[in-house]
């Protein structure tokens, strides 16, 4: 389905952006990892070259102009632009209440998930204007329909995403670039399982899903493979949930 299709994936070297890119590379497509860390992003290329040879790793800081401009001046050089773009590097916060909440803290968080989010948009766009098209797919968060207290630049940060896609997706629609944002729940991660507090946590976080327990990183890189096919030709500016029915309650 996406053989030869040049695909970027941000947040490429662990959890859902690693899960998606094996995804996208079993089915023949073109990759372009970017990450901040290097060890794991080459790591990551390795098992990618299991299923697909054309693999490039890039090292970014999204959060820098002048890194996102190497990071285009590379991709153009490797791979003449992109079809598909999956936005997905992202970081936490600490569970602060809204008034307790640094902020250093606050403004990192927006850098990363919501400036850095808007720079690679701004980028794909710009290339799919060019050659007539593609498709983005940002990574927002069942917390960008809803809210979490003690998340307040989280929930921020991931309801601009979705304040992002929707946006975009009315001023390029037409011009063939189809942008839509995943929406999961709590996913299990290697980050999460790292948590010092995850077995006192894990109760609460199993309460919010209807089904009755956390996603994994497979269910969520199959759902963003499906939105990025011609499947989804009619699927324009969704805020797709895999939440196990948690924002249906």
């Amino acid at each position: 389905m996406f053989t030869s299709k040049r695909v970027v994936i941000t947040g490429a070297a662990s959890g859902i952006g690693l899960a998606t890119a094996l995804a996208f590379a079993r089915q023949g497509a073109r990759l372009f990892l970017v990450d901040i860390d290097q060890v794991q992003l080459d790591a990551a290329a390795t098992e990618a070259r299991k299923h697909t040879a054309d693999v490039h790793v890039f090292r970014c800081d999204l959060t820098s102009p002048e890194q996102v401009g190497q990071l285009k001046e590379e991709l153009l050089s490797r791979m003449e632009g992109m079809d598909i773009l999956f936005n997905n590097a992202g970081i936490g916060a600490s569970g602060a209440l809204t008034a307790d909440i640094e902020e250093d803290e606050f403004t990192s968080v927006m850098a990363v998930n919501v400036v850095a989010v808007w720079r690679m948009m701004k980028l794909a766009i710009s290339l799919m204007l060019e050659q007539g098209g593609g498709v983005i797919i940002n990574t927002a968060s069942a917390l960008s329909i809803t809210v979490m207290p003690g998340s307040a630049a989280y929930n921020a940060s991931k309801h601009a995403v979705a304040a992002l896609t929707k946006t975009a997706t009315t001023e390029y629609a037409q011009q063939n670039i189809r942008i839509n944002a995943i929406c999961p729940g709590v996913i299990r991660t290697a980050l999460l399982a790292a948590r010092p507090d995850i077995k006192e946590l894990e109760p609460q976080l199993l309460a919010l899903h209807p089904i009755g327990r956390l996603g994994n990183v497979e269910e969520v890189a199959e759902a963003v493979v499906w939105l990025a096919s011609d499947k989804a030709s009619f699927v324009h500016g969704a805020l797709f949930t895999v939440d196990g029915g948690w924002t249906a309650s």
